[in-house]
């Protein structure tokens, strides 16, 4: 059957709503294949390439499923990085949105006694990497006689990453009778292992295919170059290049923090990300980025694998990279949602024959380049100094016309005072034209609780609240800052 519309799967409308604010018009090719039968309670192992829409393929039907009166966890994702289990959490969370569905992140260097909180709360999905994950169920923070789904996201780069008996120690601990679904871009031999082992005999494989229409749009070249003069004609080839918004790849932190040092004292609006930074730096970096806060993006691999960054002109290899998989993942971090992208690849002697491996393993169209001449970097350098002195246009965030008729609020008190959730809706939905389906995602901590009110009511909440109680106590209400 031939589903080219939401619709057509049977979701709930609060799904649907929360889609169209998402601008997710139509299902791509792997959310057609997947939905459907994860909906229908089928084990699923899927091959699809990077930037196919996945994460809705299973969020989705997750979503759609999930039983909001539940307080314990349904669904358990596993990802690789931390940076793409908060990706994923305001994913299934935006898509859930309008069903007041509540999903948290758990990864290391993060501080386990705020997850542990989290984690008592009512908390429909959880993400997490899996050394956090294992941590929290050999401490008993985290409960999982409830889960129903487990998601394995990514799992080649988990088994490239050395997870993969982590992953196996966790699935030891869940309930046996679950659905279990595997998304990995390539299918080692381990990982078909895995699948054989841990899912029913029964379950559905689906490979997407790359056809024309789905390709990545991406042109792609190879220059060699010296590596004593490597930075400087870098930044010949990004004065000629001018790109409205580039990724730089290097090997190592070293390597990351040298570059970034050098294109900072050139001018360039620059920053960088790699595993040695704290998390919040780390995540501070990422969202500046996403929203086009500077151009330029100096990292190593932590960016490369699926982090969804909006219009990504280029993509540069300043090192060929170590494992031949993360050639294909950063460059695909360029040509996405149709348009066209940009790959360039910096090539020294002492690399030429491991690119060469690399080039034949990612099996695409790569020519090669030449190095600007000094004429033509003089030619393009007044474009390329107007370009930097121009003021950044920020990139309209994902999910913004779906938040927009809603406000989270802040009220100060919280478990320590014994405040419930049902003494928050209780009140909240006594004042005249409010109800509970003006009520969203409410989240307790000791001190503090923050509660999203939906259908631009947030105002009218904050207006009666100042004659108002909750439990006999008065609380301070005001609009949440950003976090």
């Amino acid at each position: 059957m031939n589903r080219n519309k939401f619709e057509d799967f049977g979701i709930q409308d609060e799904i649907l709503k929360a889609l169209e604010g998402l601008r997710y018009l139509h299902p791509t090719k792997v959310q057609e294949e997947v939905i459907p039968a994860v909906l229908a309670g089928k084990d699923i192992i899927v091959q699809s390439q990077t930037g196919s829409g996945k994460t809705a393929s299973y969020g989705i039907p997750l979503c759609a499923d999930i039983d909001w009166e539940e307080n314990r966890p349904q669904a358990l994702i596993l990802v690789p990085t931390r940076e793409l289990a908060t990706q994923v959490k305001e994913d299934i969370m935006n898509i859930g949105r309008l069903k007041r569905i509540k999903a948290t992140a758990v990864y290391g260097k993060a501080k386990f006694a705020i997850q542990k909180s989290e984690l008592k709360q009512k908390s429909h999905i959880v993400v997490g990497t899996p050394g956090r994950v294992l941590e929290h169920l050999q401490e008993g923070t985290m409960k999982v006689d409830k889960i129903r789904y487990l998601v394995l996201d990514e799992a080649d780069e988990m088994l490239n990453m050395g997870f993969i008996e982590q992953v196996e120690a966790i699935i030891d601990f869940l309930p046996k009778e679950r659905q279990t679904l595997l998304f990995s871009a390539t299918m080692p031999s381990k990982i078909e292992r895995l699948a054989t082992f841990y899912m029913k005999p029964d379950k559905l494989s689906v490979k997407i295919e790359m056809t024309e229409t789905s390709k990545p749009k991406i042109v792609q070249t190879f220059i060699r170059v010296d590596q004593d003069s490597k930075m400087e004609k870098l930044l010949d080839l990004i004065t000629v290049e001018n790109p409205d918004s580039c990724i730089i790849f290097c090997n190592t932190q070293e390597a990351v923090n040298s570059l970034y040092t050098f294109l900072n004292k050139n001018g360039l609006p620059v920053d960088k990300i790699h595993g040695g930074m704290i998390q919040e730096d780390r995540f501070g970096v990422m969202d500046d980025f996403r929203q086009g806060k500077f151009r330029y993006l100096v990292a190593t691999d932590v960016a490369a694998r699926g982090i969804d960054i909006e219009n990504v002109t280029h993509v540069i290899n300043y090192d060929v990279p170590v494992e031949k998989e993360s050639f294909v993942h950063r460059t695909g971090r360029t040509g996405r949602a149709g348009k066209t992208g940009i790959a360039l690849t910096l090539v020294t002697p002492s690399e030429t024959s491991w690119w060469q491996e690399v080039k034949n393993y990612a099996g695409q169209d790569i020519t090669e380049g030449s190095l600007p001449s000094q004429r033509l970097v003089q030619r393009q350098k007044a474009d390329f100094e107007k370009k930097l002195q121009e003021r950044p246009r920020l990139k309209k965030a994902k999910g913004k016309e779906l938040n927009q008729g809603i406000m989270k609020l802040y009220f100060n008190g919280g478990k320590k005072k014994k405040l419930r959730a049902v003494d928050f809706v209780g009140t909240i939905t006594n004042i005249p034209g409010i109800n509970a389906d003006d009520i969203g995602i409410i989240t307790i901590q000791e001190n503090v609780t923050y509660i999203e009110i939906l259908n631009g009511k947030g105002q009218t909440v904050i207006d009666a609240m100042k004659t108002r109680t909750i439990k006999g106590k008065t609380l301070k209400v005001h609009k949440a800052k950003k976090s």
